[in-house]
């Protein structure tokens, strides 16, 4: 039989991981049709994600991480120091694996692997979330055989540089979107088959009221703090005319729990049952349909609340949900905003900066798009136009390829 050995990286997120393990899903997929031994290991530090990548037959090898800084901080002295080290270690588990293909996200801890994978001359593909690159993924695509590219906006920063030793000017790049795990695309693909039901079935699964108009607020697999407050600050007139669906984030909820009791404290039976609040819709473990919880909270919506993160938007766009992006003013590179103007342009989003995140300016914007049906199923088709459904078979496909 034989045999492919593909090495993942990434920088250790939810945005990095969870394509990461959307593409292994169709690779374990094809590579099984082709009666392909598929061996898969991801390198980094994803400790918070190690379960995730270890349950989609991933092995977790742990390396030191370092993240690259275009500022002065004097951290940078200190991930110089983890950057060499990195270095060193990755020399000795990389040759002891000698994958056929190495495949990155990009993200802190990548540049590394990246770096020894091309002394060793393993050829490098890597794919590019956002529509603006991020530093690891402009140095990387000088050395990279194949670029992927979630947003075509993101093809300037590789269509040009690098010498004739690792490709030259002319790269081979092509827009795929961005990968979405098979729990939640198995989901979206159901959409046009029993769509309608499974809304419904997605709502009540949720204890909510199939009548009243619902809100999903995303935060990001961290949870977003001035997303939170301002959710919290804004709860009461929220539930007023809304039912609301919030991911808080694993790092804030115990202090958002505390907060909100103290707040509902004299609130209706009623009101108390219009808010749900979990701190991460993960894979599993308790949806009602028996798949993704995200999935769930992603059908029982109406219009989704959201940063503007490449994962997100596209998750967003695969269940052809409107949505009202609020960017992260510090992502680096302002990605974010750059990812909200690209879909903003698409007619699927309406943009708020945080600066002008104010509870008349919200509400009314909710109240117009509740009300404007047309307008919401305009929304929803442009979502639906975005997404890409094949991007991790596409570039399952192409890694596949590098079989020895």
């Amino acid at each position: 039989m034989k045999k492919i050995r593909v090495l993942l990286a990434g920088g250790g997120t939810g945005g990095h991981i969870f394509p990461l393990i959307a593409v292994a899903q169709e690779l374990k997929r094809q590579s099984d049709g082709l009666g392909l031994f598929l061996d898969m290991r991801y390198f980094g530090s994803a400790y918070e994600y190690a379960r995730e990548i270890v349950e989609n037959d991933i092995e977790f090898v742990p390396a030191i991480s370092s993240k690259l800084r275009r500022y002065w901080s004097p951290l940078n002295l200190i991930d110089a120091f983890k950057f060499l080290l990195s270095l060193s270690q990755l020399l000795w588990k990389i040759f002891w694996f000698m994958p056929d293909v190495i495949f990155s996200k990009g993200g802190p801890g990548a540049l590394a692997v990246i770096l020894i994978g091309r002394f060793y001359r393993i050829p490098v593909v890597i794919h590019e979330s956002d529509s603006i690159s991020g530093l690891t993924n402009k140095i990387s695509g000088i050395l990279a055989k194949k670029i992927f590219l979630a947003f075509s906006s993101a093809g300037k920063y590789f269509s040009s540089g690098g010498g004739s030793a690792f490709g030259g000017k002319n790269k081979d790049i092509e827009v795929v979107g961005n990968p979405v795990r098979e729990s939640l695309f198995r989901q979206a693909s159901s959409l046009s088959f029993n769509g309608e039901e499974m809304i419904i079935q997605a709502k009540k699964g949720f204890g909510l009221d199939i009548n009243i108009p619902i809100i999903l607020v995303l935060g990001g697999s961290q949870g977003a703090e001035p997303l939170n407050s301002f959710i919290m600050e804004n709860l009461e007139s929220l539930v007023e005319n809304f039912q609301v669906i919030h991911q808080v984030g694993n790092r804030n909820y115990d202090e958002y729990k505390k907060e909100f009791e103290f707040v509902a404290k004299e609130w209706t039976d009623t009101e108390k049952d219009r808010y749900i609040f979990r701190p991460f819709f993960s894979s599993g473990g308790g949806s009602s349909s028996g798949g993704d919880i995200l999935a769930d909270a992603l059908l029982a919506a109406d219009i989704v609340v959201a940063r503007a993160g490449a994962g997100t938007i596209f998750e967003i766009a695969a269940f052809g949900k409107p949505s009202i992006l609020i960017p992260l003013p510090e992502s680096a590179n302002d990605h974010q905003n750059g990812n909200a103007r690209f879909y903003n342009q698409t007619g699927a989003a309406i943009v708020i900066q945080q600066g002008n995140l104010l509870e008349s300016l919200f509400l009314k914007e909710l109240g117009d798009l509740i009300n404007d049906k047309n307008l919401l199923k305009k929304m929803s088709d442009a979502a639906k136009s975005f997404y890409r459904p094949d991007a991790a078979k596409i570039i399952a496909r192409h890694l596949l390829t590098y079989v020895s």
